[in-house]
């Protein structure tokens, strides 16, 4: 059984990769339930802790239970009476402190609550090594670890623009993690360069980040450089990515950095911060890079990244050719799920 916190069918790259994996496992025969606990995680409702401890209180013994983290680790005190008998599995995008814009408060809680919950997994499945590492600090032994990074799937490389006005693409939910204010405080100084920006991602899930968004728009003057294009997938998510020159994420952390993969799939250059799976992506040891990484959080260094490939040809074809090298080296969605079926057997041993 997969365990997930509100619909399956959200929009993001962890659902995503939730997603593609139990419809993964059940086309090479895996019987697999799903059950959709509420939305109100990482810090549940009294009603959504009844409903966790419901359910694992009536699964059989010896029932192999994953979790996706956003819910397992705020859910220790529901998951301890059952983990002799069931075999919990967590699945973790990265840790819950880790979010952006958290109360030290309740960093501090999420943080004792996601030690605690882990303790209790047979096994914990990560989607990046930076996760690996981020959960050091959690007590956790490496041997309960296993890795299975997302897949991609084989798209045609962008086309791009075909303009002498690069067309810059982000796709990100519009929440403070993903740093679009950032981005836009760097563009809005860049205004003398030719540019636009297409951004791409649900506005529904923060009404004041979006209004935020929009004043930063209005006050850099770039109304007629910034489309806000909504939430979009299938042929219409493909659109995007094929109309772009250049993909741009000014994310504050990720566990792995799924739509930098997906960008990478496309060929497209990137630039982005050094959080997560992102560096292994772009930068990659000994093989030639396919975009500009900088610091989270750090405008000036953003800004000069962008004038560096708005102003230079060459380098955008160069890093171009990176991301092509790149896409080359990514995994396929069979392949994940092929490991992620790897991982289950080792816990049903």
């Amino acid at each position: 059984m997969f365990v997930v916190p509100g619909s399956i069918e959200t929009r993001t790259g962890g659902y995503g990769y939730d997603r593609r994996i139990i419809n993964g496992l059940r086309h090479d025969g895996w019987d697999v339930a799903l059950h959709e606990l509420d939305g109100s995680f990482p810090c549940p409702t009294p009603v959504a802790r009844i409903g966790a401890e419901r359910l694992f209180a009536g699964l059989p013994d010896g029932a192999t239970v994953v979790v996706d983290g956003l819910a397992f680790g705020a859910l220790p005190a529901e998951a301890e009476p059952h983990a002799t008998r069931l075999r919990f599995v967590a699945l973790v995008h990265h840790p819950l402190a880790d979010e952006t814009g958290l109360d030290r408060r309740v960093a501090v809680a999420l943080a004792a609550s996601e030690r605690r919950a882990l303790a209790l997994a047979r096994l914990i499945i990560v989607t990046s090594p930076a996760t690996v590492r981020g959960l050091s600090r959690y007590g956790v032994d490496a041997e309960r670890v296993v890795v299975v990074t997302p897949g991609t799937d084989r798209v045609p490389p962008s086309r791009g623009s075909d303009s002498s006005t690069l067309h810059v693409v982000c796709i990100a939910t519009l929440t403070p993690r993903k740093g679009h204010e950032i981005l836009l405080h760097a563009l809005a100084d860049l205004r003398g360069h030719p540019w636009r920006l297409t951004l791409v991602g649900s506005a529904d899930r923060d009404l004041p980040t979006l209004e935020r968004l929009r004043a930063a728009v209005t006050a850099g003057r770039l109304d007629d450089r910034v489309h806000f294009a909504g939430e979009a997938e299938g042929a219409a998510l493909e659109a995007h990515y094929q109309a772009a020159d250049l993909f741009v994420l000014a994310t504050w952390h990720e566990g792995y950095g799924m739509v930098i993969a997906e960008a990478l799939a496309h060929g497209l250059p990137v630039v982005s911060t050094r959080t997560g799976g992102i560096p292994d992506l772009v930068e990659p040891s000994g093989l030639s890079p396919a975009g500009l990484l900088v610091e989270p959080g750090d405008e000036p260094a953003l800004r000069m990244a962008l004038a560096r490939i708005l102003d230079d040809g060459a380098l955008r074809r160069r890093l171009r050719n990176g991301a092509l090298e790149a896409r080359e080296r990514l995994q396929t969605w069979d392949q994940a799920v092929g490991r992620m079926s790897q991982a289950l057997q080792r816990v049903i041993g």
